[in-house]
């Protein structure tokens, strides 16, 4: 597989990371209103998913592909949540945006080492 191909999930993995505990840390700020509560709770779950997919790809584990599967799938369910809240928490669209950027990359790998 190629080596662009694992770094793009790498560096997007690590941008989500990233971008979903901003996400989850200013939708704590505002969760008096009640409805940030799922958008926490996937942040949370996403941003620990891309960062033992980084973990995983990075020792060549066999499980690599599975766990490529799992990100791309936290990250579009993250991504979801986060486009609802996209118009009043500018964070949620970074980090919407983010999210669809790794699970492209995901998706990309996942078929490079499928083909491989």
């Amino acid at each position: 597989m190629a080596n662009q191909t694992i770094s793009k999930v790498i560096q997007t993995s690590l941008e989500c990371a990233q971008a979903c505990d901003s996400c989850a840390s200013q939708a704590l700020s505002e969760l008096e209103n009640g409805n940030m509560a799922r958008c926490i709770r996937l942040c949370m779950d996403c941003a620990e998913i891309c960062l033992e997919n980084v973990r995983l790809i990075r020792r060549d584990s066999e499980l690599q592909i599975a766990l490529c599967h799992l990100c791309m799938e936290a990250c579009d369910l993250c991504a979801e949540e986060c486009r609802r809240h996209a118009r009043s928490v500018d964070v949620c669209r970074i980090c919407a945006e983010a999210c669809e950027l790794c699970a492209v990359a995901c998706k990309n790998m996942a078929r490079a080492m499928a083909e491989a």
